[in-house]
């Protein structure tokens, strides 16, 4: 998923079964549109299980932002979109 680029990337660790991550995902839309210098991937824990076990994600949803490489940030379920930039250190 991240190797060591300088790149802030934030990934969104999700399942299409899941309400609150139904809910976060436009949220999330608007915060990538506000910056476009940041990498935003979405991430299927059902189809990346080994990733999503290996990144220790135990409830979706669950947004990791990662900076040179290496987990910077973590918000885990629903939150607002004020409290994810916070969370997430925007």
């Amino acid at each position: 998923l991240v190797d060591s680029t300088d790149k802030y990337i934030v990934a969104d660790f999700y399942a299409t079964w899941c309400g609150p991550c139904s809910m976060i995902a436009p949220v999330l839309e608007e915060i990538s549109e506000e910056y476009s210098d940041i990498e935003f991937v979405k991430i299927d824990v059902d189809d990346a299980n080994k990733l999503a076990i290996e990144l220790k994600i135990s409830s979706i949803p669950c947004i990791v932002a990662f900076k040179d490489g290496e987990e910077y940030a973590r918000s885990v379920g629903y939150v607002s979109k004020d409290q994810l930039k916070l969370n997430l250190g925007l």
